[in-house]
């Protein structure tokens, strides 16, 4: 038995109705749907090969069926057309993230609230690693006799400070001067790269080789090898708000998911670099998401830098204005942090 386009029609109307309703769906139900054109009796006929092949459920035995792990993967591989943002939207979230563009941190956290709001479900964004980033400006800053305050600043604003031991003597126009060097010979290279690039400087230069070797171990140290993930999560509450998670236990274990930074950013990462991921249900490694679907798209930072976007929500999940609204904001964050 194969799926003919007549399964897939009453497939996909079955699936549309139960995302918006959470309720099993009758053969009635359907045929009532513009566009179908078929008689309850020819749908519960298909909806019988339909549940053979594995894309319905039925929960009881006088009940409608249910779309299948299955089916909404069929759903999101071949029913499933990104539509455009509405204009109404699009002036909403531009407005909002550029009210909230000037610091970085500040803009992530927007953006999570948007993508929770517009989609009514919870968002998870991971900002662009900074190791990958690359620097626009080094400034020391004195502070005292023996410390300066190393201040990093990345193409995507991103604004990283370490301290930096100095020698005895160096006064505040030393500073700006190695300043000026510092930005000059590290200007659009990537924190990881620093490294090379303090090797070749050691060899050109006879002097302040103790300060620019604080300054590279601050650097390696301090900015790349203790960075955290900086994870934004918004609407964490919101999966309580759908009958799947009226449950209790069900609904502290989702909720146990975000107890951990680290947890998210390993879940995020399995997507690797593709630009859209959706994992339904059981192809969720986390025990605590077999029920829920996840799906992440990434947004760069200019040619290099880039950071993750990710949607958690039930099963029955509303992909097609998931998927456009996570289409949209990518574009947006993107823009942004490229300064475009």
């Amino acid at each position: 038995m194969t799926l003919d386009e007549r399964k897939f029609m009453i497939l996909k109307a079955i699936i549309d109705d139960y995302i918006m309703t959470a309720m099993p769906v009758g053969s009635r139900t359907i045929s009532r749907k513009s566009g179908v054109g078929f008689s309850p009796a020819t749908i519960r006929n298909e909806m019988s090969d339909l549940e053979e092949l594995g894309y319905l459920a039925q929960p009881h035995t006088s009940a409608g069926r249910i779309p299948s792990n299955k089916a909404y993967r069929l759903y999101v591989d071949q029913l499933l057309h990104i539509n455009g943002i509405t204009p109404e939207e699009k002036i909403r979230i531009d407005r909002y993230m550029h009210d909230r563009s000037q610091q970085v941190e500040e803009m992530i956290r927007a953006a999570a609230n948007v993508l929770s709001d517009a989609t009514q479900y919870t968002s998870v964004i991971v900002a662009p690693q900074i190791r990958s980033l690359r620097i626009r400006r080094v400034q020391l800053v004195k502070v005292s006799d023996t410390m300066a305050l190393m201040i990093v600043v990345t193409n995507a604003g991103i604004v990283k400070d370490a301290a930096v031991r100095i020698p005895e003597g160096i006064t505040s126009e030393h500073l700006f001067r190695i300043s000026e060097m510092l930005t000059e010979q590290l200007q659009e290279h990537t924190l990881s790269e620093v490294r090379q690039i303090f090797a070749q400087m050691f060899r050109d230069l006879s002097t302040h080789r103790r300060l620019l070797g604080g300054v590279m171990s601050a650097m390696e140290e301090k900015l790349v090898e203790d960075a955290p993930e900086d994870i934004i999560v918004g609407g964490t509450t919101k999966m309580l708000n759908y009958p799947e998670y009226s449950d209790v236990e069900k609904a502290k274990n989702f909720l146990s998911i975000f107890e951990s930074k680290d947890r998210l950013a390993g879940l995020l990462k399995k997507s690797g670099g593709m630009e859209i991921s959706i994992r339904i249900g059981p192809e969720n490694e986390i025990e605590e998401l077999k029920d829920c679907s996840l799906v992440t798209a990434t947004y760069r930072v200019g040619s290099h830098g880039k950071g993750t976007l990710g949607i958690i929500g039930p099963t029955r999940m509303n992909y097609r204005r998931v998927l456009t609204v996570m289409d949209y904001m990518g574009h947006v964050i993107s823009n942004l942090l490229s300064g475009e």
